[in-house]
């Protein structure tokens, strides 16, 4: 008997991507876990279209976009009141194996030190071209990125095991060490939320696993879509938050050095882009 366990999927103007990502549910609420869709302020009608597409799917209507991490963090309150003992959240921009949820809930069963259990996560498009398998932090570096990052599949990626951070794509908690943990800091306005969660969890003296059994697929950044400076802004932006809150200094002087590269990369991928479209 699968424990109460619930899926959390944040909407944000984006019926489309959710409905996809609920039927992509579809084999996983069969099996008895339970979904609810928390609506972040929508103002697209969202609501009303995932409510004609899945009237008995559970929703969280909240009167303004109160960001990732306050949308989750209501989500969660609602979560609580049904005495619920393991809570996953998942990206509405994803695709879901059939059995992703069993490995990471058979984790947090069996390692009872094991505070987030995260998946391998691909991108949509590419669908063997990994966005996840893992992540690295180094505080004093101002290092933060993910294991994988776009390459190809491969039995190196498919041992399980400790990593330094979750990704707010999706992951899987004990909803007693969410609550333990303060859920997410709502004053990250979108990116490295998921890092600093993971950093307080690592602090309670638990860890992060990395479960390559659990697989997802991802349609990277979709509420970013075109817009990729917007991306490398708000991320830079909760890096920063990180570094501060941290008080990791040489990092985040470090990671501001750093940046007119990464906006030089951003930049020559836009151009590129531009070129093929144009070709």
């Amino acid at each position: 008997m699968v424990p109460v366990t619930y899926i959390v999927v944040l909407n944000w103007n984006g019926a489309d991507e959710t409905i996809a990502c609920l039927e992509s549910l579809a084999p996983v609420l069969v099996k008895g876990y339970k979904l609810l869709v928390v609506d972040n302020g929508s103002t697209d009608g969202s609501s009303e279209k995932i409510r004609s597409a899945f009237p008995a799917v559970e929703q969280l209507r909240l009167p303004a976009n109160l960001g990732y991490a306050g949308g989750n963090n209501a989500g969660f309150r609602r979560v609580q009141e049904s005495q619920a003992e393991f809570v996953i959240f998942l990206n509405n921009d994803t695709i879901v194996d059939a059995v992703f949820c069993a490995p990471l809930l058979e984790t947090l069963r069996l390692q009872p030190l094991a505070g987030i259990a995260v998946p391998k996560i691909y991108y949509w498009d590419q669908p063997d071209l990994l966005w996840y398998a893992g992540g690295v932090v180094k505080l004093s570096t101002g290092m933060i990125c993910h294991v994988g990052l776009r390459q190809k599949d491969a039995p190196e990626f498919d041992r399980p095991g400790s990593t330094d951070y979750a990704t707010g794509c999706c992951f899987a908690m004990r909803c007693c060490d969410f609550e333990a943990v303060g859920g997410f800091d709502e004053s990250f306005a979108m990116y490295a939320e998921d890092v600093d969660l993971s950093l307080r969890v690592r602090a309670l003296g638990k860890s992060i696993e990395y479960v390559p059994s659990s697989r997802v697929w991802h349609k990277v950044s979709a509420s970013l879509t075109g817009r990729p400076l917007l991306k490398l802004v708000k991320k830079s932006r909760g890096a920063l938050r990180l570094f501060s809150k941290q008080r990791a200094w040489r990092g985040m002087a470090l990671y501001l050095l750093l940046l007119p590269l990464r906006l030089s990369g951003t930049l020559l991928k836009q151009w590129f882009a531009g070129r093929s479209y144009a070709e």
